[in-house]
Formats: C-alpha cells, structure tokens, sequence
C-alpha cells in the first residue's frame, strides 16, 4: 500500500523548503534581514499573488504581498518595493489571476540581478520555482 502512494508525496524543495514571507525579507527599507541572508541559497516556500506577466510563454511571474492588477517593475534597484519578488521556472507558466493566492517553492537569491532578456533589475527573487493555488 505505501509503495501505491509515493508517487502522491511531495519530494525534493517542497519537503526541504523553509517559509518566508514578505515581512520576513528586510530589516528595514533596503537591508536584509537574518533570516533572508540565512535563507539565501536555500529552498523556500513563500505565499503571495501572481501580477500579470509581462508577456506570453514567460518563464517568469512576479509574486506580490497583495494582488496587483499590472506588473510592477522598477528602473533601478534602489526603487525595488519591499513586498514584490521576482519568481523564475525552468518552464512557461500558467498563468493564474492575479487575486487567487499562491504558494512558489524554490531557492531563495539576494542582490541586485539585471534580467538579460527583459532589462529588469530586481534585488530578491526565487529560482528554479514551481508554485500552486492556495
């Protein structure tokens, strides 16, 4: 019987990962907290909202503390709001509507990043994520 429901257990980041929330990122407005730097590099799991992406087939989302109707991108580091992450999948996302809430699992990265493709800078996001409803 528990060989038939292995295939239904989560494995890997999801049972290694470690919550965070957006309160948890910063110290104060620009300066990370403990637990970030702790966390950087590490499997986290962190909930939030999809905004809008900014184009189809993007492997890319950003994740907000409350649903956002637009993405909300910034020129430059120093503007990057503290309650927005920048979520990256190895694979086109599905795109969920930005009120419904959702749980990205995935490792943890600190500092400033200038996306290639899309110019953005960004100082937090979570790589190699995978993400559900609720």
């Amino acid at each position: 019987l528990a060989a038939g429901l292995l295939p239904f257990i989560p494995v890997g980041r999801a049972m290694a990962a470690t919550a965070i929330d957006f309160g948890g990122l910063y110290e104060k407005q620009t300066v990370f907290s403990a637990l970030a730097e702790k966390l950087n590099g590490s499997t986290v799991e962190m909930g939030g909202f999809m905004a809008p992406p900014l184009k189809a087939e993007a492997t890319f989302f950003v994740l907000t503390r409350m649903p956002m109707g637009v993405c909300p991108f910034c020129e430059t580091e120093a503007d990057w709001p503290s309650d927005i992450v920048v979520v990256y999948s190895d694979d086109p996302i599905s795109v969920v509507p930005f009120n419904f809430p959702i749980t990205v699992t995935g490792t943890l990265e600190l500092g400033v990043y200038k996306d290639v493709e899309m110019g953005f800078v960004s100082r937090v996001r979570i790589v190699d994520a995978v993400f559900r409803r609720g």
